[in-house]
């Protein structure tokens, strides 16, 4: 799914500094879709629900 690669990456450029909704709209996403791939990303493990200053998400870290 493109639009969930998009969206991921912009998320971790973001680092907290635009809530998740206005991050989906400054990529001309719809709610309803950024709330599907925010789902997607939580249940690949790519995210974590963590309150990151205004984004209520955050990108997981790997272990090496």
């Amino acid at each position: 799914m493109e639009n969930k690669e998009r969206y991921y990456k912009a998320l971790v450029k973001n680092d907290g500094q635009l809530n998740e909704v206005d991050l989906g709209e400054k990529l001309c996403l719809e709610e309803s879709e950024m709330r599907e791939i925010i789902s997607q990303l939580l249940s690949e493990h790519k995210i974590e629900y963590i309150e990151n200053r205004a984004c209520n998400y955050s990108t997981v870290k790997r272990k090496k």
